[in-house]
């Protein structure tokens, strides 16, 4: 795991409890941020995890040479 995918998925659960919190409170722009937040946090992961995939594929042909 890298970097990316760590803080993509800390941003996700972030997110996620604000989402949640807001929606307890009724404060609809907590809510907002929580479902911003879950959003980059996604992107953030996606990014990480393709990341590694390239990187995981360079090693798997560098080793085959």
């Amino acid at each position: 795991m890298n970097k990316h995918q760590v803080e993509g998925r800390v941003d996700q659960a972030k997110g996620a409890v604000k989402e949640v919190a807001g929606k307890a409170v009724g404060n609809d722009r907590l809510q907002g941020e929580g479902i911003a937040d879950k959003a980059a946090g996604k992107t953030q992961a996606n990014y990480g995890d393709a990341k590694e995939k390239v990187k995981d594929s360079a090693k798997k042909t560098i080793d085959k040479l």
